[in-house]
């Protein structure tokens, strides 16, 4: 639907018009996919592959924003076994969540994904209405 739309802006609307709405899809998508792995405290270069792979993403229904932050975040910050013994306990309490690297892996996926989401929702209004 989102390819549909944007070729749809570029012979409707002529070339800036989708020029613009590639621009918005990617600033949407990208920032909000970065602020939430920010939210969930990831790793810079996690931030970072997370707004360059929102835009890409989101249009391949395949694959999420998500699990790419996810795999850069435990590449970064590699859980250790200590981590793996104290999830029983760890995911007890919202502290120990946060602080455990694993369920981090986990809030870094959520929150991207949930930023991604939310850019989708945020640019295809905004690109319809460049029509």
């Amino acid at each position: 639907m989102v390819l549909a739309l944007l070729i749809f802006g570029f012979f409707h609307g002529g070339t800036d018009a989708g020029a613009h709405m590639i621009k918005l899809w990617i600033i949407a998508n990208g920032v909000l996919a970065g602020l939430g792995a920010l939210i969930a405290f990831a790793h810079p270069l996690t931030i970072l592959s997370s707004i360059i792979a929102a835009p890409l993403t989101s249009i391949n229904p395949m694959i999420a924003a998500g699990w790419v932050s996810g795999l850069v975040e435990a590449i970064a910050r590699k859980p250790k076994v200590k981590d793996f013994e104290n999830l029983p306990e760890d995911i007890l309490s919202i502290k120990g969540f946060w602080k455990n690297k694993v369920t981090r892996i986990l809030l870094v996926v959520v929150f991207t994904n949930i930023g991604s989401s939310l850019g989708t929702m945020v640019a295809l209004p905004l690109m319809v209405k460049i029509l």
